[in-house]
């Protein structure tokens, strides 16, 4: 079994979020282009260099990497193919660790030249938006976010136990009462004890393969078309998005194929429907264009931070609600596909924006 070593560099702007590999790199650029020689242009590479590294990893791996065909656009070879996909799934998945991996690496050099750099704990629910916030925050204002990404569920429980100083998680704009929502989540979150504060809506729906060829539009049609679907796993917001869904169209989660199919994350989703492993997900829109899907909105959600009480003028969290109050934050925000910038960084009341405790009292009876 082949062996994998990571390692890092230091550099002025980092191109993605995902662990780099000079191979991956090289046959992802040939697939795009077309040839060898764009691809060496595009890398920064002469076409001797790309070919001989081609040519001395078929050696290395013991399969061809590419179809070499004279007069022909250069094309993998199943072997390659199965290569890159293997590997952008693998990435996909792990996502979320690599990115916290990358903070806590940045934030610890950050530290170690600036101590007065405001470092914030934050475990929330996968999101786009606040990737795009951990490097803002940086820019702006050496505020550190040490984001740590796991279910919605997950993210508020560990607030409450001190695991963290912010939580992010997020609910449909009508959480019904009596409903599986509201089911979740009261019991995690006291009034006057927890505050919540704004940050975006965004776009769920399902991610469907280009031209959505099984005509996909709701979680009926993924029933009635035996579509190929895959989930998050237990404890996500979005999985708790999936069964309310399913609980008000009367399907039983049986019926869905694929159900307990679960990625751990929207990048891991639509990785597996643009690898055709699976023809539908539900997630963020913004996942689903990173990959050049099509997508079928369902409804709008609103994604929460939420603090303790006693935290919420700290710096780091200070600090963080002007940012997110900025309208420099708003722009680049807005400019994710499916986002808009919601009461950002304002500070809301939990009984409004989740009214569960506004139910009269029960009379005795």
């Amino acid at each position: 079994m082949r062996k994998v070593e990571l390692s890092y560099e230091f550099c002025d702007r980092r191109q993605d979020g995902w662990v780099r590999n000079a191979l991956i790199d090289l046959l992802h650029a040939v697939q795009e282009h077309g040839s060898i020689a764009a691809a060496a242009k595009v890398m920064g590479f002469s076409y001797r260099h790309v070919w001989g590294e081609l040519r001395r990893w078929e050696s290395q791996l013991g399969h061809p990497l590419l179809l070499w065909e004279k007069g022909q656009r250069a094309r993998l070879a199943p072997f390659g193919e199965k290569l890159l996909w293997a590997e952008r799934q693998a990435q996909a998945r792990l996502a979320p660790q690599i990115e916290a991996l990358h903070a806590d690496l940045e934030r610890a050099f950050a530290v170690a030249f600036d101590d007065a750099a405001l470092v914030l704990t934050l475990f929330a629910s996968h999101d786009d938006g606040l990737s795009l916030l951990r490097g803002f925050a940086v820019q702006q204002s050496q505020l550190h976010l040490d984001i740590r990404f796991l279910g919605s569920v997950d993210a508020i429980a560990a607030l409450n136990a001190g695991r963290c100083t912010l939580a992010g998680f997020h609910s449909s704009q009508q959480p019904g009462l009596g409903s599986l929502t509201q089911r979740t989540y009261q019991p995690l979150l006291q009034p006057g004890r927890h505050k919540l504060i704004g940050f975006a809506e965004r776009s769920q729906g399902l991610m469907v393969a280009p031209g959505n060829p099984l005509r996909l539009q709701s979680m009926g049609d993924l029933v009635r078309r035996r579509a190929r679907f895959v989930n998050r796993p237990a404890g996500s917001g979005t999985r708790l998005l999936c069964d309310e869904l399913l609980a008000r169209d009367g399907i039983a989660a049986s019926d869905l194929s694929g159900y307990d199919r679960e990625e751990p994350s929207h990048a891991a989703v639509s990785q597996a429907v643009a690898s055709g492993s699976a023809d539908a997900g539900l997630g963020i829109e913004a996942a689903a264009r990173a990959r050049g899907l099509d997508f079928a909105p369902l409804l709008q959600e609103r994604y929460y931070l939420v603090c303790l009480k006693e935290a919420l003028d700290a710096p780091p969290i200070a600090t963080l609600r002007r940012l997110l109050h900025s309208d420099r934050w708003q722009r680049e925000l807005a400019e994710l596909p499916g986002y808009t910038p919601w009461r950002s960084g304002e500070v809301l009341s939990l009984k409004a924006q989740l009214p569960w405790w506004n139910l009269p009292p029960k009379k005795a009876g």
